[in-house]
């Protein structure tokens, strides 16, 4: 319809330039409509006292609007309006036809396969008609392009799909051909995460437009779809995950899906944890959390996935894996409390279960008298609370409780700063009466280092009766924010935690600690005895580190007024404990941006070196050595990062699937005598894994392809139409074009505008009675 109104395709007016080919100036055409304007509106008016009565108002102003814009039209016409169009010359560019060749175009819709459908579609009649103008090249592309003799080359077989790395090679192995315009014939399934702009810059430069025709329904009919699992990709050994799980699916609301986390590190699946979950509306993204135990130390392979559902159009894409470092050192917590009381004891026992966590104590028993316990030296903690970086930064963790913030002179304050801030340690202050702001933290150095700010004034602190008394209480609540933390998960069921924390017993003292800091997440809150709600558990991420505040000395109740066996206060507790140290860093840290390959083996490591006193180490020399499958091995020496003191930076080709262990460790020789030290070392596993990508997101993908059309200039297509492409690739920029100009005063719309503008005149004129 379009170019039978307007005579040419469309891209022909996006490529060109509409002129006027008239001899008279533009200004006097102007001149010359205002002026026939002019003329039709005095002449109106000076026979709107003889005209019928119903012209005598707005009406006559409509008649003279369609009479103005009729004459209008009219002279612009004796201008010889134009388009100026570039026009690839006939056999003398190359059109490139590329055909994606990967795994989702074997998808089976409607009786054949995607690349059936779009073999169909050319031999149907759009290569004859693209080889009357033009010479044609046809490619496959999957990671790469490569070019063919014919079609029957093509096997659905490729594991990977690149479009933008593809379309790059190609302009790049083309610079010296006349390249008039590409025909991309695909679903859009890109696996790298889109087209880049290196990719399209490069088109753009030589001008060369790229019409793409989609292939695949744009939404499935029966599918359920895991779109992402975001598992904490270091842990300590036995520590409970959280395996956050976005899915989504189509044709199954309201229905009943299992999840399930399986370790399958070792060839034998063996089930972690597993959850019955509602699916929510169509296409919209749903997110659910599982609570799971991790296991032992080593390099663990974790499958999350969804099982499959009666008539489901695509089985493979339920599950996704991670890979996740489990560690076997234990971490150490100082813990400094201020006076002997209930909660100091119980935190201790709750922390003997747990080899991984060592706690190392320090509790004042009078004036000028402490009792350590848990320290390996006798002489550890001799001198009291450290006063170097190298004796405090060997604690992962650091607990203050009942403590005034003047037990710390201003050099140990600076110092627990650095602890959090530059070591990347954790802090967590207790509630007490010589704590928060009853202790004077309030006018300390550390008040940015609190996730809450402080109430200014003392006297928030308070002591419950026994509630057999008569008296009332404090009781915990569980706030949206810890509703899915591992923190405060007691129960792997959602619904079964929640109920949990409502019958866990009083507490037996409480501290209002302020309001929480934008940024920080309150994840438990007290309930007053009068009904106030004041947090209780609040968590901040602060520099490197992380701090928290656990606003009361009481929760040993939980645990004595609990039924025996009940383990909630030593489950809290632990998982606070591992909060509080997961995370940090020791002096050598090697992070990858997935420690999952899909499809393609390169890999840039990170590290960042810290010395003793967790200063960047930038005169370290690092290295990374590699051992994969098949005795593959490798060392790369990493190169330090510009403008970044203490990181390095190494990239490598895994060259095969597989799993692969990394040993990052770092040296550097001793100012003093010369002799080379090793900073510290870090270990990390990635694996490859080809073929999986294409197996997600297999709807087809318009909005890539119709975006790759408009920014370099060609056209998104459906396969219905694509009769009409022949005679829209001509008008292109790219290969050798000659410069056209086309006739547009006599295209079918004009006249159609013009009889238009006159019926409607006639036609309002009968309407109104003034014919």
């Amino acid at each position: 319809m379009f170019e039978f109104l307007f005579k040419y395709p469309r891209s022909a007016y996006a490529q060109g330039r509409i002129a006027l080919l008239g001899a008279w100036p533009k200004w006097v055409l102007v001149l010359l409509i205002i002026a026939a304007a002019a003329a039709l509106a005095w002449l109106i008016r000076s026979q709107l006292k003889e005209a019928a009565p119903n012209l005598r108002s707005w009406r006559a102003w409509v008649v003279w609007g369609l009479q103005s814009l009729m004459a209008a039209i009219v002279l612009v016409l004796l201008w010889q309006p134009a388009l100026t169009v570039s026009e690839l010359q006939p056999q003398k560019n190359i059109v490139a036809v590329l055909v994606d060749d990967s795994r989702s175009m074997g998808i089976s819709e409607d009786g054949s396969t995607r690349q059936a459908q779009a073999v169909k579609a050319l031999d149907g009649g759009v290569l004859a008609s693209l080889n009357k103008s033009f010479q044609t090249r046809l490619y496959r592309v999957d990671d790469r392009a490569a070019r063919i003799d014919n079609l029957k080359e093509l096997q659905t077989g490729a594991p990977a799909t690149r479009l933008g790395d593809s379309l790059k090679q190609l302009s790049d192995e083309t610079s010296d051909l006349p390249i008039g315009a590409v025909v991309l014939l695909s679903d859009g399934d890109d696996n790298s995460g889109g087209i880049s702009a290196d990719a399209i810059s490069g088109l753009r430069a030589r001008h060369i437009p790229v019409h793409t025709v989609g292939f695949g329904r744009e939404r499935a009919e029966h599918d359920v779809e895991l779109d992402d699992v975001e598992i904490a990709p270091r842990a300590l050994a036995e520590s409970r995950l959280a395996a956050k799980v976005t899915l989504h699916q189509r044709g199954y609301a309201g229905a009943k899906v299992n999840l399930t986390v399986r370790d399958v590190s070792s060839g034998q699946p063996k089930p972690l944890a597993a959850r019955s979950i509602t699916l929510g509306p169509d296409g919209n993204l749903q997110t659910e959390t599982l609570m799971f135990n991790v296991g032992g130390a080593g390099a663990k392979t974790l499958e999350v996935s969804a099982a499959l559902l009666p008539g489901e159009q695509n089985t493979a894409n339920n599950a996704l894996s991670r890979v996740v470092n489990v560690g076997s050192d234990t971490q150490r917590i100082l813990y400094i409390e201020g006076e002997p009381r209930w909660e100091y004891k119980f935190i201790r026992e709750a922390e003997e279960d747990d080899r991984m966590v060592h706690v190392v104590s320090t509790v004042r028993t009078s004036e000028n008298k402490t009792l350590t316990q848990g320290a390996a030296d006798p002489k550890e903690l001799a001198g009291g609370f450290p006063t170097r970086a190298e004796d405090l930064f060997g604690y992962a963790g650091l607990m203050i409780g009942s403590v005034e913030s003047g037990y710390f002179s201003a050099e140990q304050q600076a110092l627990i700063r650095n602890f959090v801030d530059k070591r990347g340690g954790g802090l967590l202050l207790l509630g007490g009466q010589f704590a928060l702001a009853d202790g004077g933290w309030n006018s300390s150095s550390l008040i940015d280092l609190l996730p809450t700010i402080l109430p200014t004034q003392p006297g928030t602190f308070h002591r419950e009766q026994d509630p057999r008394n008569g008296t009332t209480h404090a009781v915990a609540e569980l706030a949206p924010d810890g509703a899915d933390s591992i923190i405060t998960r007691l129960m792997d069921d959602p619904a079964a935690n929640a109920a949990k924390w409502k019958t866990l017993p009083y507490l037996m003292d409480y501290e209002d600690p302020g309001t929480a800091k934008p940024g920080a997440r309150v994840l438990l809150n007290t309930i007053t005895p009068e009904g106030r709600k004041v947090p209780l558990l609040i968590t901040e991420n602060f520099g490197r580190g992380r701090t928290a505040i656990m606003a009361t000395g009481g929760s040993w109740r939980w645990q004595m007024s609990s039924p025996l066996g009940d383990t909630s206060y030593y489950t809290f507790w632990q998982q606070l404990l591992r909060w509080l140290i997961s995370g940090a860093p020791g002096h050598v840290t090697v992070a990858v941006p997935s420690q999952l390959l899909l499809d393609n083996g390169n890999v840039n490591f990170t590290a960042e070196v810290r010395d003793e006193r967790y200063n960047p180490a930038p005169d370290a020399k690092v290295e990374a050595h590699i051992l994969g499958p098949s005795g593959i091995s490798a060392a790369i020496e990493m190169s330090p990062v510009p403008d970044n003191p203490g990181q390095f930076q190494g990239t490598w080709s895994a060259p095969k699937e597989g799993a692969y262990l990394t040993e990052v460790t770092a040296q550097r020789a001793d100012p003093s005598t010369g002799k080379v030290q090793e900073i510290g070392r870090d270990v990390l596993t990635f694996q490859r894994r080809d073929g999986v990508a294409e197996n997600f997101h297999t709807e087809q993908n318009r909005d890539l392809l119709e975006h790759l059309a408009a920014q370099t200039g060609g056209q998104y297509w459906k396969p219905a139409d694509l009769g009409k492409l022949a005679t829209s690739i001509p008008y292109s920029e790219g290969g050798v074009t000659m410069r056209q100009t086309k006739d547009l005063w006599n295209l079918p719309i004009v006249f159609l505008v013009l009889i238009a503008l006159r019926f409607s005149e006639w036609w309002l004129r009968r309407k109104w009675g003034i014919v």
